[in-house]
């Protein structure tokens, strides 16, 4: 039965929710679910978790994840991307000193208002569904880590390309949207593709196109346990593993506290645990029931 993280580099056009319902059919396994939705025109990393290691997700969507991105200044859009309904056209005069003065308001810990045409719930409605109705409500500002923001190259008259790096929950539209906003002239999104998440980089990515076309697909698949390469490896014997394995606590007074890869004596990856003073329990297991 097949069980992984596969890095998909996903195309435009595809929503994350259509990339996984592909690799259903393709694994013939149930237990599809990706680590971060990357919106239909965006590109680039996407982790999938196949199998057992769906447990992971949770992880995956914790992490930092950087991005190239399109801005586009002088335009005001519905959905502060260039795919919306274009609310405002504004005339541009702001030199690249101007637009590096500005980047740097957004750079550490920032509040961020999210986008109406988002997938957040206020009073147990999608935002998105509101809009679509022509609705706008009060959304809360929420904090996010900005950290890293660099102005990359200048691509047309008003059309700049930037990278960012950022925390869970960061909405690149909107910051494109911020900084037109800071400059006097508004801006938005003009395109995204999403070069690091989860710890995977493009170089790890596949495209759809070689796993439809891979004889054993399988094979494409990384382990569950490299989404965890910064927790120090821990080799259980087979007293402590058969504890573990029944979610019990063990007792190793000399286990410097701290979250580990524990494995079993035969290699087998069998969970995420996590010591306190000298107590090792576990925080997520992964071997087969």
């Amino acid at each position: 039965m097949a069980s992984g993280i596969l890095v998909i580099d996903k195309p435009a056009g595809w929503t994350s929710m259509d990339v996984c319902a592909k690799l259903r059919g393709v694994f013939h396994e149930k237990r599809v679910g990706h680590g971060g939705t990357l919106d239909p025109m965006a590109t680039g990393i996407l982790p999938v978790f196949v199998g057992r290691a769906t447990r992971a997700v949770e992880f995956a969507e914790k992490s930092d994840k950087e991005y190239i991105a399109g801005l586009k200044l002088g335009v005001i859009t519905n959905t502060q991307d260039s795919s919306g309904e274009v609310l405002e056209e504004r005339p541009v005069h702001v030199t690249r000193e101007a637009l590096e003065s500005a980047l740097e308001q957004f750079r550490g810990d920032i509040l961020q208002i999210p986008p109406m045409y988002s997938a957040i719930k206020i009073g147990g409605k999608k935002l998105y569904e509101l809009a679509r109705k022509g609705h706008e409500v009060e959304r809360p500002a929420r904090p996010v880590t900005i950290k890293a923001l660099e102005l990359l190259e200048q691509q047309g008259e008003d059309l700049y390309t930037i990278r960012v790096r950022c925390t869970k929950g960061t909405y690149i539209r909107t910051l494109c949207h911020d900084i037109g906003q800071a400059l006097g002239c508004g801006g938005c999104m003009d395109s995204l593709r999403r070069t690091m998440a989860a710890g995977f980089s493009l170089e790890d990515a596949v495209s759809m196109e070689q796993v439809q076309a891979a004889a054993d697909p399988a094979s494409l698949l990384v382990p569950v346990d490299s989404l965890f390469q910064d927790r120090k490896k821990l080799v259980l014997d087979r007293a402590t593993e058969k504890k573990i394995r029944n979610g019990m606590t063990a007792v190793l007074p000399h286990l410097d506290s701290g979250e580990y890869r524990a494995y079993a004596m035969s290699g087998e990856f069998l969970a995420l645990c996590r010591c306190r003073n000298g107590k090792l329990d576990t925080v997520k297991s992964f071997f087969e029931v």
